[in-house]
């Protein structure tokens, strides 16, 4: 077990709302779009360029001039302001360009501007003020192809960001069990024990509890150093039951059935040998070593009375919890949401085909279940013509990647999101594709190693996923308020917000200017 845990066992409640803490990158040299570039064969080393940027790319040590910080560069864009570094330069030393790491990095889900703007809001809290898209990837389809209509900003507005609500109540059946409340309109996704490490574990959910949100635990137990978060954690129970227990489901508020994955539906689940540690087996009462496989489906569920007996049992072990129900979206997936409604769930959760770590198989993501922006409207609308909308709780995951695809979700017709990769990111994911593999993290962040582990502190870590939190909900409220909207709940199913670029372009460029 790392050191770095003792640091999350005392849970944070702040009298006020989180102000973010520059928490900057754990690497020597940040990756970034732009490279400044500094000929020391030319620098006269006047120090005329530190005195002018006003980001502190610029920096001296007495009287030598530091490495420039090129991650805090505006890039050529600055070229129009007067403090411009290269401009200024009396000798003609300074030149920028694009960094010759930039191309190499991400897909065209997470393209290189996206990876860099999640790092920039998980450092300072902030959107970055470089020229770097941080709204939307390069895929060409999904929610890269949606836009937001958003009006051009009035000075006259009087809705404020504090006049918003992001909260959203988990619990819509009127059953008598407790109402469960979040502050912001996301929680956690499920990330077991195994598939990434105690310290990840612990920086998502240490942020979760900062801001009143909630973490599933995925199907790899319960380990011990969660105790002090039972409030904010809700416990899975997965085809394999791995390290499922009656005392683990007493513990939580919400116990989260997956039926399946929506980055490997059909698949069920793996944890290849080599991230089998240990401590890994000991939770999931397995052998070190040992490759581990959750079957699909569950084998005791082929009706909704089967599913509804699951869901029975659980809400018989711990009378106060809520359940959720995690599906993928297979084509009948309005059907599935429907019987779960039966069944008694409280939130449905559709797993789109976006999501999953590097180690769900591209064959699976790409050619299985349907994309999560069809499956959203096709359930919020049978749910709608069933009369039952108002008593379930929608949930989207599954590619959800910025704020932009959590309001683009929400309009849609969900009432929140859950987020995973986009944390990982916060955390200095690279996008690498090899979560599978015990030491192929590179980062420290999808490994069970040890000496992988230690190279990230739980302290460091949430604070990263802190700020983006902390980005990711001024960019929400921003876009409630260009809209006129006072409440989250009333972005719910409000297509006539949403234009696709391939069927109803927006005719007005006013709508679009500024935000997508």
């Amino acid at each position: 077990m790392s050191k770095a845990i003792s640091a999350a066992e005392k849970i944070m409640t702040p009298d006020r709302p989180y102000e973010p803490v520059h928490t900057p990158c754990r690497f020597r040299n940040p990756l970034s779009k732009y490279r400044v570039w500094r000929d020391e064969g030319k620098c006269i080393k006047c120090g005329k360029c530190v005195e002018l940027c006003p980001y502190g790319v610029h920096t001296k040590a007495g009287k030598f001039l530091r490495r420039p910080k090129s991650h805090l560069c505006q890039g050529p864009s600055c070229e129009r302001n007067d403090y411009c570094c290269v401009a200024n330069c009396p000798a003609q030393a300074l030149s920028v360009r694009l960094h010759p790491a930039y191309g190499a990095l991400g897909d065209y889900r997470w393209t290189p501007d996206l990876l860099i703007s999640t790092w920039w809001q998980a450092e300072f809290g902030t959107l970055p003020y470089a020229d770097i898209e941080y709204r939307i990837g390069g895929s060409g389809g999904g929610f890269d192809k949606m836009r937001l209509l958003l009006p051009v900003p009035r000075k006259d507005t009087r809705l404020r960001h504090e006049d918003i609500s992001l909260e959203l109540e988990l619990n819509q059946r009127n059953d008598g069990r407790p109402q469960v409340k979040l502050a912001v309109p996301w929680y956690s996704a499920g990330m077991s024990f195994g598939s990434v490490s105690l310290n990840t574990i612990l920086s998502r959910l240490k942020a979760a509890a900062l801001f009143d949100t909630l973490m599933s635990t995925g199907e790899g137990g319960y380990p011990d150093v969660l105790i002090p978060y039972d409030h904010h954690v809700v416990t899975q129970v997965a085809t394999g039951l791995f390290g499922v227990r009656e005392d683990t489901i007493q513990r939580v508020r919400m116990v989260e059935f997956k039926y399946a994955q929506g980055a490997k539906p059909g698949l069920g689940g793996h944890l290849l040998g080599d991230k089998v540690t240990p401590a890994v087996a000991q939770m999931r009462e397995s052998v070190p070593g040992a490759a581990l496989f959750s079957p699909f489906p569950f084998h005791s569920v082929y009706s909704v009375e089967d599913h509804k007996k699951h869901l029975d049992w659980i809400k018989e072990v711990n009378p106060r919890a809520l359940v959720s129900v995690k599906v993928s979206t297979p084509t009948d997936v309005d059907m599935v949401a429907v019987g779960s409604y039966y069944a008694g769930a409280h939130v449905v959760q559709l797993d789109g085909s976006y999501g999953g770590t590097g180690a769900a198989p591209d064959i699976a993501k790409k050619n299985i279940a349907m994309p999560i922006e069809l499956a959203i409207p096709k359930v919020h609308q049978f749910l709608k013509q069933e009369g039952i909308r108002e008593h379930m709780i929608l949930i989207a995951s599954g590619g959800i990647r910025t704020a932009f695809d959590v309001a683009k979700a929400i309009a849609l017709g969900a009432d929140g999101v859950q987020i995973g990769t986009a944390e990982m990111v916060a955390l200095e994911c690279l996008r690498c594709h090899q979560c599978e593999s015990g030491r192929g993290c590179v980062r420290g962040i999808a490994t069970t190693d040890p000496e992988l582990v230690d190279m990230m502190t739980v302290d460091w870590g949430y604070r990263r996923v802190a700020n983006m939190y902390t980005s990711w909900a001024w960019q929400l409220k921003e876009i409630l308020r260009r809209l006129g909207l006072r409440s989250i709940r009333e972005l719910v199913g409000r297509t006539d917000f949403l234009a696709h670029l391939d069927y109803n372009p927006p005719a007005d460029d006013d709508l679009r200017r500024g935000m997508k």
